[in-house]
């Protein structure tokens, strides 16, 4: 199974900004003897910035392989909704993964587990992988509960999803690493990865298909021990992924 190596804007860019790190990782990918051919890779960008992307990806032949993805995606299908973006419009921009239950929803905009459920069917409904993110605060970590939540988060998803559990992607990210400069030790990651896994394995046999990404502040630093674990397959990177240096040495290392 490839690796896949998902960069996650967040809420920055702009028209001028993007295309600067296209270019550059255009060309970056295209100076690659092999590509991306050997892991998969894409971008999670601002929303309003979907067709931008894809029409820089069609005119520059390194991004070719670049996947593209959206950060949200709302539980309702169309309808009175304002400000909601649906499934079925983020397919027709060409849409092949979305970000969903990102820490900073559930925090921020209060998102529950059967809320981040919802999100999950209606991507899988419209073709779209979604990458399901689950993670403990650092008060629920230092309180010994680390388990005890990331199970109560997949197992949400999977009473929705059982039957198509394979489908999704998983990014385990500990809220108390995202934007902190912390990050899990590789051995620390791998042991949650370890669990997930396990769960997975209980409620369906295609458990294996299922990618488990790490998303608490990958960086060109550490992505190698990291990729190297063996329940870690990719990763969701936030800051690193707006300089195409660093996006580029993690996609290296993805390869490994």
């Amino acid at each position: 199974m490839k690796k896949l190596i998902a960069g996650n804007w967040k809420m920055n860019g702009s028209l001028a900004a993007n295309e600067a790190l296209l270019l550059a990782l255009g060309q970056g990918l295209d100076r690659a003897s092999t590509g991306i051919a050997r892991c998969d890779a894409a971008v999670c960008v601002p929303t309003p910035y979907l067709a931008q992307v894809q029409a820089l990806k069609a005119v520059q032949p390194g991004l070719a392989n670049l996947e593209v993805g959206a950060q949200d995606v709302s539980a309702h299908p169309a309808g009175a909704y304002t400000g909601e973006v649906s499934a079925a419009m983020l397919k027709e921009l060409g849409c092949r993964y979305v970000i969903v239950g990102h820490s900073e929803r559930r925090q921020y905009h209060f998102e529950t587990d059967a809320l981040v459920a919802d999100k999950t069917r209606a991507a899988l409904a419209s073709g779209i992988t979604p990458i399901v993110c689950i993670g403990e605060t650092l008060t629920e970590r230092e309180a010994g509960r680390t388990e005890e939540v990331i199970k109560r988060q997949l197992a949400a998803v999977i009473r929705a999803h059982g039957h198509c559990i394979s489908e999704i992607v998983l990014a385990y990210e500990p809220v108390w690493a995202i934007g902190t400069g912390k990050s899990a030790s590789p051995h620390e990651a791998q042991a949650v990865h370890f669990v997930l896994r396990a769960q997975l394995k209980a409620a369906t046999d295609q458990s294996a298909r299922v990618r488990i990404l790490y998303g608490g502040s990958m960086n060109v630093a550490n992505a190698a021990s990291l990729l190297a674990q063996p329940d870690i397959d990719g990763g969701l990177i936030g800051g690193a992924s707006l300089k195409a240096q660093d996006f580029l040495t993690i996609i290296a290392a993805a390869k490994i």
